[in-house]
């Protein structure tokens, strides 16, 4: 079993280019976690660092661009605000594929932790060129 000192963190580049949104985000859930690992531990971080790059251009299969919803309340009365899956992938992809790359994850306290670990970007452009990230195709 491997040890919080002994875990070793690569990182990963993930092209999201017409792949589709829940392969995608349940591939990168398995990445984050570590669990492609033979030294995979439950409770200990020994997942990869996560760089997804072209979010913008991630595909919803079937009907979902129109009829999938997310919601968001501020804690107001008639604070609850709602954006279909189109228009969130318009304004914001990256957070498309937070919320689904979130959902996957285990709901404890290292669930921030690993998501700290994920860095999405919409175009091809990102800035961790200097750790030598690995490309993997999902």
């Amino acid at each position: 079993m491997t040890t919080k000192e002994e875990a070793v963190r690569n990182w990963v580049i993930v092209d999201l280019n017409d792949k589709i949104l829940g392969r995608a985000a349940s591939r990168i859930a398995i990445l984050l976690r570590g669990k492609h690992k033979p030294s995979y531990t439950p409770y200990i971080d020994d997942g990869d660092f996560v760089v997804a790059i072209n979010a913008s251009k991630i595909r919803l299969t079937g009907k979902k661009l129109d009829d999938k919803m997310y919601y968001n309340h501020s804690g107001y009365r008639g604070g609850l605000k709602e954006i279909t899956a189109g228009k969130l992938l318009e304004k914001k992809p990256e957070e498309l594929l937070l919320r689904a790359v979130y959902g996957m994850l285990p709901k404890n306290k290292m669930n921030q932790h690993l998501m700290k670990k994920l860095k999405i970007y919409a175009g091809a452009e990102h800035p961790h060129s200097s750790q030598q990230p690995k490309t993997i195709e999902i």
